[in-house]
């Protein structure tokens, strides 16, 4: 299989590569050499590649820096996927989209589903909906959420180098949502793109918890005093953060359930992995 991958040297992007097949054909891209908020950089790489599969990955994600950076954040998460769908539905490419809990605005009670309607509050969320609405129909959307990993930044990386202090620490217990760990992430998207499945899925790993209950979890596993984080909530932030954070960030995996796929695993277990990985 031809497989075109983007954001490669992100977090889930790297993961991704490592877990595709030696049998297949990769094309693995990020910037600075390629540019997708270039039209023709674009297209000329789907069309010249024509891959059967884009792993689409490649993102604005700094948040934040999102509220300050509109423009940027639109060209990034909009605008690029929409360069590379014209070039996919030239060459016949199934396009897996990763999208974000951010498209919700977090005021439902329970979980999301993938019928919900979007309303997202940010600049990123909107950007990353437009995104979606890029999409075509026989494509996928991967919606997921509080992702971490081996590689680049997170926040499981932060907590343990937070650990090694003795200051007491403060999280957020009024948001909740799922932590989602990119070494289980990464086979559920290229699943769904080998598979040429089509529609919306949230992919996370389970089990909801809030940013202090997370917080404290990776300190109990990594063998820091969780007795040292105490709770707050988000109007207590000082500073208080530019972009609002959906308070129910919980993905019900409804459709990937249902497709008859096998369910993603506590976040707890992937966890212990990391740790292991980034400890060891």
């Amino acid at each position: 299989m031809r497989i075109l991958l983007t954001g490669a040297r992100g977090q889930l992007g790297t993961d991704i590569a490592l877990r595709l097949s030696d049998r297949d054909e990769v094309l693995a891209v990020d910037l600075p050499e390629f540019d997708l908020t270039d039209r023709d950089t674009s297209l000329g790489m789907v069309t010249q590649f024509s891959p059967d599969v884009i792993l689409h990955c490649a993102a604005f994600t700094a948040v934040d820096r999102c509220e300050a950076e509109p423009e940027t954040a639109w060209r990034a998460n909009a605008l690029a996927t929409r360069f590379l769908a014209d070039g996919a539905r030239r060459v016949g490419a199934h396009v897996v989209y990763i999208s974000t809990d951010y498209v919700f605005d977090g005021t439902k009670a329970g979980p999301y589903l993938e019928w919900d309607r979007p309303n997202p509050q940010s600049v990123y969320g909107r950007s990353k909906l437009g995104g979606e609405l890029e999409i075509d129909a026989n494509w996928s959307v991967v919606r997921t959420s509080w992702v971490c990993g081996e590689h680049g930044h997170n926040m499981v990386k932060t907590l343990l180098s937070l650990g090694e202090g003795t200051k007491p620490l403060s999280f957020v217990d009024d948001q909740l949502g799922h932590p989602t760990f990119t070494s289980d992430l990464a086979g559920m998207a290229i699943k769904l793109g080998r598979e040429r499945v089509p529609g919306t899925f949230h992919c996370t790993n389970q089990g909801a918890v809030s940013w202090y209950q997370f917080a404290r979890t990776v300190f109990d596993l990594a063998g820091f005093d969780p007795e040292r984080i105490s709770p707050i909530m988000t109007t207590d932030l000082d500073p208080p953060r530019p972009a609002p954070r959906p308070a129910n960030s919980v993905l019900d995996n409804f459709a990937w359930r249902h497709h008859g796929f096998v369910e993603s695993r506590h976040y707890t277990e992937p966890l212990r992995e990391l740790l292991a990985a980034l400890q060891g």
